[in-house]
């Protein structure tokens, strides 16, 4: 049944990881564990990349959700650190194909230990996440999480085919976003609704929060790759340009930009590199495409929060909201 809206105190992220520290410093504990390997540079690696500084935002939307249903198990806490390691093995794998050697600040897994180790602990993470989801016990997980890792895997490869694209559509960019980021986030959100046992109206309304949470915090990321401080992001501006990845400012700005702009961009985009990065961020900046971005990463928020009407009111359900509106706030 759905709930009436109500004007709720929005909650910090550090309120929202308050009341959840009991469950997410089960879910790190179950992750160092389940990490163990017998051979050593499993764990080296392993160690490295989830103890870099990610900022939880997956498993936290497993926790929140099975909470916010009323669960009262703790199978949600295995799932929250199942989707923490698939979340982490496409980092690893996305790294070795974007050949990038900076993230969140730090050396890539694949520039200290090379390519092969790199993959071949992504593939580990990603077996060791489904011998933990078949421990759940519950068939619906295992469809959820199946179908979720083959789209992230079919996103993985629509992102190669768009690297060097400056024809990539707004919609056909979309459908990227939604297939590498945001189908994560919707599972982790239905995973917490299906694991309370509840009706099928409320595990859909939860995957609408995750998919919607999803796409605005990749159109956020997408805008901060032209406008983040690189001391926050950990990341240089221009870095999806370097790559030649079409994200949303720039097809916008090829849009909307005057015939020598969209030129420059078109260029930047199929030969990669940060060339004329001052001439590029002009044309962004005139064009208003950061604007136009976020302004879309806000209609992605609003759709999320209206779709967690299918939930009772609860610290939980609030965290929830708090949480879209942090995504679309945020300057890292």
């Amino acid at each position: 049944m759905a709930h009436a809206a109500h004007p709720q105190t929005p909650m910090t992220i550090d309120d929202i990881r308050a009341l959840m520290a009991e469950d997410m410093s089960a879910v790190d504990r179950l992750i160092q564990d389940r990490l163990r390997s017998d051979v050593v540079l499993i764990n080296q690696l392993g160690a490295y990349i989830i103890n870099s500084g990610g900022k939880r935002l997956r498993p936290l939307q497993v926790l929140l959700a099975a909470r916010a249903c009323g669960y009262e198990g703790e199978a949600h806490r295995e799932l929250a650190a199942v989707v923490e390691f698939i979340h982490t093995a496409t980092l690893l794998h996305d790294d070795v194909v974007d050949s990038s050697s900076r993230r969140r600040g730090k050396a890539t897994a694949n520039e200290l230990w090379g390519n092969q180790a790199s993959v071949l602990v992504g593939d580990f993470l990603y077996s060791r996440a489904f011998e933990m989801m078949v421990s759940v016990g519950r068939m619906p997980v295992m469809e959820i999480m199946a179908r979720t890792t083959n789209t992230i895997a079919e996103g993985e490869v629509m992102q190669l085919l768009n690297v060097n694209e400056p024809d990539t559509t707004e919609e056909n960019y979309l459908r990227v976003i939604y297939c590498k980021t945001a189908t994560l986030f919707e599972a982790a959100a239905q995973l917490g609704g299906v694991l309370a046992d509840q009706p099928e109206p409320v595990c859909q309304g939860l995957a609408e929060y995750g998919r919607q949470l999803g796409t605005a915090f990749q159109l956020v990321d997408d805008a901060l790759d032209y406008t983040g401080d690189a001391a926050a992001t950990g990341k240089n501006v221009g870095d999806d340009l370097a790559e030649g990845k079409p994200t949303m400012p720039l097809i916008h700005a090829m849009r909307q930009g005057s015939p020598e702009q969209a030129a420059t961009i078109r260029k930047a985009i199929e030969q990669g590199g940060r060339d004329d990065i001052d001439a590029i961020l002009e044309a962004i900046e005139t064009t208003g495409a950061i604007t136009y971005t976020r302004a879309l990463a806000e209609q992605a928020v609003e759709k999320a929060i209206a779709s967690l009407g299918c939930l009772p009111e609860s610290p939980y359900r609030t965290s929830m909201e708090s949480l879209a509106k942090f995504s679309v706030e945020r300057d890292y």
